[in-house]
């Protein structure tokens, strides 16, 4: 055979086999729809430009996975501040001139939440500041939120490791926090800064009729606690109602324990709280979620949104997943089907720890439109 011969069959037989294989192909390799001009690409920060925190943080957006759903979270806050600057047209149907008296009397009524852990963090740190600046109207809370802010007044806590044996440091007298070292002694200085509160709160109850509840009974001890380092203290300053539905569940519980024993009849509402809370957000204009974590905290202010029909802006921080059906680790579509969150909001989840997302979080909003927001 002569090599042209050859060349020319060949030729034959890899064009049959390319068009086999092209055959395969377009089963495999669908026909792509073109996107929109304006659809996002995937990129990344470029290090070659330097270190530019800032403009890192707002690469995320088009980074991907959860440092996208970071970048949705900063635009969700940041249309919560914008919509808050703007001017009262009517609350429950009369004008209201001074919006600073109330939260509710706001363009948009922000509520916080957190678990406790948070507060035993550095991340009471970024809370402090919100609440310092008023920034955000309502702030919920479980027990140890309440009670750890108080103790980091009266003693340190300290950072240790995930892998410390529990037994050891029974036995030295230290509870461990995730990586975080609580001295227990530091419970017994708190027992000792509740008890004279609580004589005169239930002396007050007896002889005045003080009616105390969760919120009430927080924004005294933040009074008491007369320090300017305190979440509380900074809720007191400023009359921000703090909410904390289980204020039993924790150290403040076992004081209520050991103070009941001997001083009967101290009475704590819990029903007023609920009225309380539930009424900022059927007042509130519109209403927007921050929320750290899960448990009661987070459910106590997206059940409090039901009753307005859902908040208009949402964002989710927690590493919690929705495969039990806890409420936790319920993504914002969840809240949608119970009327929490409104239909046409656009919340977000970031499925990350608080303690790494929060603080840059507020960098990239409330921080650095700090200027704009008026008190």
């Amino acid at each position: 055979m002569y090599c042209d011969e050859y060349c020319v069959i060949s030729f034959l037989v890899l064009s049959d086999d390319m068009a086999h294989h092209n055959h395969k192909a377009e089963l495999i390799y669908r026909k792509t729809i073109p996107l929109p001009e304006d659809t996002p690409k995937v990129h990344g920060y470029d290090f070659n430009q330097g270190v530019d925190y800032q403009a890192l943080l707002q690469s995320f957006l088009n980074t991907g996975f959860q440092a996208t759903n970071f970048g949705l979270a900063v635009q969700q806050i940041n249309s919560m501040i914008e919509r808050r600057q703007q001017p009262v047209k009517k609350v429950n149907g009369y004008v209201e001139e001074d919006p600073s008296t109330c939260p509710c009397l706001r363009s948009c009524t922000i509520f916080l939440s957190c678990t406790s852990n948070l507060i035993s963090s550095g991340v009471r740190e970024s809370i402090r500041y919100l609440l310092e600046h008023k920034m955000v109207d309502v702030f919920v809370t479980s027990a140890g939120g309440i009670e750890e802010d108080l103790i980091k007044c009266l003693g340190p806590v300290y950072t240790g490791d995930f892998t410390l044996p529990g037994k050891d440091l029974f036995k030295k007298g230290l509870d461990r926090i995730g990586n975080l070292l609580m001295p227990d002694n530091n419970y017994t200085l708190f027992e000792q800064w509740m008890r004279p509160i609580l004589r005169q709160m239930l002396l007050e109850q007896n002889t005045q009729g003080a009616r105390w509840t969760p919120s009430k009974m927080i924004h005294r001890l933040g009074k008491e606690i007369n320090n300017p380092e305190s979440v509380c203290y900074w809720a007191y300053k400023n009359n921000i109602p703090v909410f904390s539905p289980a204020l039993t569940d924790g150290a403040i519980g076992d004081v209520f324990y050991i103070f009941s024993a001997e001083n009967p009849g101290f009475i704590l509402d819990i029903s007023e709280d609920i009225s309380k809370l539930n009424n900022l957000a059927v007042a509130a204009n519109s209403t927007g979620l921050i929320v750290l974590g899960g448990g009661v905290a987070k459910h106590q202010i997206c059940n409090a949104n039901a009753w307005r029909y859902g908040a208009d802006y949402a964002v989710f921080v927690n590493t919690a997943q929705e495969f039990d059906g806890c409420d936790s680790g319920a993504k914002p579509d969840e809240a949608v089907s119970w009327g929490k969150i409104t239909g046409d909001a656009k919340p977000v989840k970031v499925i990350a720890d608080a303690s790494i997302v929060f603080p840059l979080l507020v960098a990239e909003t409330f921080a650095v439109q700090a200027k704009k927001m008026t008190v």
